[in-house]
């Protein structure tokens, strides 16, 4: 039977989800209410029944592996395990990952124990649902060396992914690296006599997912080199050399949410009556930490195309098109709108409320007859009485502080506090 190693890529910088990688990774930024991104690579692993589960980190880490630790410990006879490796100093090796195939080269000292019979290169920071197990088994009936999980684009998206060009046998030919939008490439379309037919007749093209299929020992041949990135170098060498690659279509939802502007519409998304990523699967649940937490307290209010998620308290407040956070407090006579209020990771005692207040500054939370629209408040914020966000004519892009805006969304930073009367 096949031995499948799993390796989550914990992602670079993040400079394009900012600030909401300020404090965190990609991976680690909370998504849904309740989860974290992490959470949809790790939960389509162990649905799927590969269990045996790598995350490789590098930056900004400690929040991811606090929640790992927090959220994934197998029991004792599953054989399962979900581990971290964040970048280290070897004898052999003294500087950082410098791309996806590097880190990966960097940590097969730790892969070869688990003697696999299969690598499966996952992105940690994208959102779908996929049987990995119908992706193991494309890559063995097609008797490939590489599979590569694809997913059919535009023109106009083809310019930004890794695209694919494949024969009738879903082969892949030949494989370039964002071509751009100048660049011609009218005999990259999928080939009329393919076994992939895209639901959308205007999805011509096939864009790699950054989701791989090695099996051993080619993932080993291919690393004695000093590529470091998959998609632009050891794919396409791999290709030259004449290894099989092939490509594994997934005409389902998928989101690379690596923007401000990706993560917001696709959070909010998940309030629509068919959500284009569907948490109510009780077949594929998505795994998270369990906190323990009492159900959400209404004390009056009104609630439209919004989800509520663990231990809020929210009191006489009007919440439309909003996604609400883990213990968020929002007062009395409020009103949220077309917002993601990811929460606080603490609940504050009376008497630390009380102190608080005599200092003259907000509780956790939303305080009284504050307005806010079209923004992401981080966690751990504390607005205070009768603020207004968004409600005004919106500033251009740029780091205001405690706030950015980025494509017209206020994102408040995480901790922040704003003070009572505050008008952004």
């Amino acid at each position: 039977m096949a031995k499948v190693l799993s390796i989550i890529l914990g992602g670079g910088k993040g400079t394009r989800l900012y600030p909401l990688t300020m404090h965190r990774s990609k991976p680690a930024v909370p998504f849904g209410g309740k989860h974290r991104i992490i959470d949809i690579p790790l939960s389509n692993c162990i649905n799927s029944g590969f269990r045996n589960i790598y995350i490789i980190t590098q930056f900004n880490s400690a929040s991811l592996h606090i929640h790992i630790a927090k959220a994934y410990t197998f029991d004792s006879f599953s054989n399962g395990f979900v581990e971290i490796l964040a970048a280290e100093q070897t004898f052999d090796n003294t500087g950082w990952y410098e791309g996806t195939a590097d880190s990966i080269r960097k940590n097969l000292h730790h892969f070869r124990h688990q003697n696999p019979s299969h690598y499966l290169i996952l992105a940690g920071d994208q959102l779908y649902r996929m049987d990995l197990k119908k992706f193991l088994n494309f890559h063995k009936e097609s008797g490939s060396d590489i599979t590569v999980a694809c997913t059919p684009v535009t023109r106009e998206d083809a310019s930004g992914f890794g695209i694919m060009k494949v024969d009738s046998d879903s082969v892949i030919t030949e494989f370039m690296e964002k071509p751009g939008t100048d660049k011609n490439i009218d005999d990259w379309r999928i080939p009329e006599k393919s076994l992939i037919k895209p639901d959308d007749p205007n999805k011509q093209y096939l864009a790699s997912m950054g989701i791989y299929i090695f099996s051993a020992k080619v993932m080993e041949k291919c690393l004695e080199s000093d590529h470091t990135d998959f998609g632009k170098e050891v794919i396409p060498d791999a290709i030259t050399k004449g290894f099989k690659v092939s490509a594994f279509p997934h005409t389902g939802y998928w989101s690379d949410i690596g923007t401000i502007k990706s993560f917001y519409d696709a959070t909010l998304d998940l309030t629509e009556i068919k959500p284009k990523f569907d948490f109510y699967d009780a077949d594929s649940p998505i795994y998270t930490h369990n906190r323990n937490l009492p159900p959400s307290k209404v004390n009056y209010a009104h609630l439209s195309r919004s989800m509520c998620s663990d231990g809020c308290v929210i009191t006489n407040a009007t919440i439309n098109h909003s996604v609400i956070g883990v213990r968020s407090i929002i007062e009395s006579g409020s009103f949220v709108e077309d917002s993601i209020c990811m929460g606080a990771d603490y609940y504050e005692t009376h008497e630390e409320k009380e102190a608080r207040l005599k200092e003259g500054g907000p509780n956790l939370g939303i305080g009284n007859h504050c307005r806010i629209r079209s923004a992401i408040i981080d966690k751990n914020v504390r607005i205070g009485n009768n603020v207004s966000i968004g409600m005004d004519q919106i500033p251009p892009d740029g780091d205001y502080g405690f706030y950015h805006v980025v494509d017209g969304i206020y994102v408040i930073v995480k901790n922040s506090i704003i003070p009572d009367n505050t008008s952004i």
